[in-house]
């Protein structure tokens, strides 16, 4: 019985010392195996600031596309936080498969508003982030002017989230221009009239007074006869032709 039990703990260590050279084997065998293909794929959804070659240019190590390089000597988390380093990606993430592929996702970033300043044009996303112009895609978004630095931002960002959450207002408002002083003004698609909105006070107050003055003008359409429509008064709507 104990030759038995011994032979038993040999047979054991036996295999237990074959798989671990096995594992030794093939995990170097799998760390000098070469970058044989880089796949890049986007989020669904997402703009089309960049194209699959421009994200590949990315992917650089050692001043040398990753392509033929062997995996062992690839750094994940400097590739991944290098693409991130992009003005037109929101996220990134890379990572390699067994096969030797380099696969990155990509989440571009989506532009919600065109700031136009003194200093130039630029997009900014949701969180308020700028994004430079691109050569490659033009977005569709509403023109804010008068904005010339991040607290300035930071002020008009909640008007334009309440503006894009809202279906009517979305499509109706084209343009946000902020004085000197504070004050707001609307350009919109239906017409060459203005919306003065005034101080970003009873930001809800007076978007529904505006959708009610709508409500009546479009249908007996004396909306077009007016210059500016005025929202800052409080509990009335004042036009002037």
């Amino acid at each position: 019985m104990k030759f038995k039990r011994v032979l038993k703990y040999l047979f054991f260590l036996t295999i237990l010392a074959f798989l671990s050279f096995l594992y030794s084997f093939t995990s170097v065998r799998n760390s000098n195996k070469k970058i044989n293909k880089i796949e890049v794929k986007f989020e669904e959804g997402t703009n089309n600031f960049l194209t699959h070659s421009m994200v590949n240019k990315l992917l650089i190590q050692n001043d040398a596309t990753v392509k033929n390089q062997a995996k062992s000597v690839i750094d994940l988390y400097r590739l991944e936080k290098n693409v991130s380093k992009n003005p037109y990606i929101e996220k990134a993430a890379v990572f390699l498969t067994i096969g030797g592929v380099l696969k990155s996702t990509i989440k571009q970033r989506t532009p919600v508003a065109r700031i136009v300043s003194k200093n130039g044009s630029y997009y900014i996303d949701k969180q308020g982030v700028k994004v430079p112009l691109s050569k490659n895609y033009s977005a569709r978004v509403m023109l804010v002017s008068g904005v010339e630095n991040k607290e300035d931002i930071n002020v008009v960002l909640p008007l334009i989230s309440y503006i894009l959450e809202d279906n009517f207002l979305q499509k109706e408002i084209v343009g946000i221009e902020k004085s000197d002083d504070g004050l707001y003004q609307f350009a919109v698609r239906s017409g060459n009239y203005k919306i003065d909105f005034g101080k970003l006070i009873d930001v809800k107050l007076k978007f529904n007074k505006l959708k009610a003055f709508y409500n009546t003008t479009y249908k007996d359409k004396t909306i077009q006869e007016y210059k500016t429509i005025t929202l800052k008064y409080h509990n009335q709507v004042v036009c002037t032709k």
